[in-house]
């Protein structure tokens, strides 16, 4: 444990933002070592590369199905409908997404030479981080917005 612990360095933090040697983890540290740790990764630059475009690409998955359920939902959908419509509507277009940055990846993921250590690290949490956000754009986004978005049925009149 302490060698796992000494590899994420937690328990190490700044004292720029005032965290104490008070035995607790500070949450980035312990989100860190679980989210990296799997795969026997470090936080470096390649891995906060392959970071931003897994979030860039999830994002866009969950806004572009929400945007369809509230246009289903100005046409004169009910809430539940307008989102189920909008989860099979972009069922497929999220699926190709993924299967081909999933795919576009693996070459980074297997390949060697030098520079291989830094193309793994990227590839490793795109492939990964990718395939459990499109589990979480899937199941979780209908989900949230069952639950976040307004109460009201079609405020304006149907768009036709």
């Amino acid at each position: 444990m302490i060698r796992f612990a000494k590899k994420f360095q937690i328990g190490a933090c700044a004292p720029a933002i005032g965290c104490r040697r008070s035995g607790r983890w500070p949450s980035s540290s312990a989100s860190r070592a679980t989210y990296l740790g799997f795969g026997g990764l470090t936080l470096n630059i390649y891995t906060e590369v392959g970071l931003v475009t897994l979030m860039g690409l999830v994002s866009k998955h969950g806004i572009l199905m929400t945007e369809v359920a509230n246009e289903a939902r100005l046409r004169g959908m009910k809430k539940r409908a307008a989102i189920e419509y909008a989860a099979n509507i972009r069922l497929r277009p999220i699926l190709m997404t993924t299967a081909a940055m999933v795919l576009g990846v693996v070459p980074l993921i297997f390949a060697g030479g030098a520079g291989a250590a830094s193309r793994y690290a990227m590839g490793m949490v795109i492939a990964g981080g990718l395939s459990i956000g499109t589990m979480f754009t899937l199941f979780v986004v209908p989900a949230v917005y069952m639950v976040l978005s307004s109460k009201k049925d079609a405020e304006h009149e149907p768009v036709s």
